[in-house]
């Protein structure tokens, strides 16, 4: 019996008529999953991270936090290998980070292939990842952060988007709603923490989207929203093309 889990693991392996390298769409993809889903899919597990992410993962102190780090890693291999056609397991992460330029952590990208740009994000039990042609970041955070951001709205918001959060009938979902995006445009650089107030989105809507992902323009770029109630996130999606969302229970399932 072929279930749905089975048969995206062997398009992860390269099955299914995928080819070596020839990217599927030109389009940017995104998924958003539960941690323990993408850990759940045959063939794909813990050996296919680098000794530099296995050593990340060690530092963890909690099993879950590092498991959700594991599957983050996981699952951005899997956005990578379906845009290009290609196994998982050829698809080595590696990170740098230019403002201590050091390796191991920062920006991902995929060794030996920089036309492609990747993102990840996760937070407890929920991972979410992109691959694309053209740049393409994620954030996803769970819908209780909404209480712990203390008095993060003087860094990260511009009068105007000030003005709009508190005028909004729940001004901490709509702050978190803003924080999402603005992480996600972080992670296509063209923002970073400290420049965060100098990106005004308050043109953009506030309210909760619907059980399908809103997807709005700024500028040059195309945003995706997501609030998925039933893993308790808010998710944003930031690219300079229009993306491709799954967030089906079985990881790339609902992505053909």
């Amino acid at each position: 019996m072929i279930t749905a889990a089975t048969a995206v693991a062997e398009r992860a392996d390269g099955a299914g008529g995928m080819g070596s390298g020839t990217a599927r769409t030109a389009e940017p993809l995104a998924v958003v999953a539960d941690s323990a889903a993408v850990l759940a899919l045959p063939g794909l597990g813990e050996e296919l991270l680098t000794a530099v992410e296995r050593e990340r993962a060690a530092r963890f102190r909690r099993e879950r936090n590092r498991l959700d780090f594991v599957a983050a890693h996981l699952l951005v291999r899997l956005c990578a290998a379906r845009l290009l056609g290609i196994p998982a397991a050829a698809a080595t992460l590696v990170q740098h980070c230019p403002d201590c330029d050091l390796d191991g952590h920062g920006v991902p990208a995929l060794a030996g292939r920089p036309e492609v740009r990747l993102s990840m994000s996760h937070t407890e039990g929920v991972v979410a990842a992109a691959a694309g042609p053209v740049p393409v970041g994620v954030d996803v955070e769970l819908l209780q952060t909404r209480g712990s951001l203390g008095d993060m709205h003087q860094r990260v918001l511009t009068d105007a988007e000030s003005a709009a959060v508190a005028a909004h009938t729940d001004p901490a979902g709509a702050f978190l709603r803003q924080w999402v995006r603005k992480e996600a445009i972080i992670k296509i650089g063209r923002a970073t923490l400290d420049t965060l107030r100098e990106v005004d989105l308050s043109a953009l809507p506030l309210d909760e989207p619907g059980p399908e992902p809103a997807r709005h323009r700024h500028g040059d770029l195309h945003l995706v929203d997501l609030a998925d109630r039933r893993r308790g996130v808010l998710a944003a999606v930031v690219s300079t093309a229009d993306v491709r969302i799954g967030t089906a229970d079985v990881p790339f399932a609902d992505l053909g």
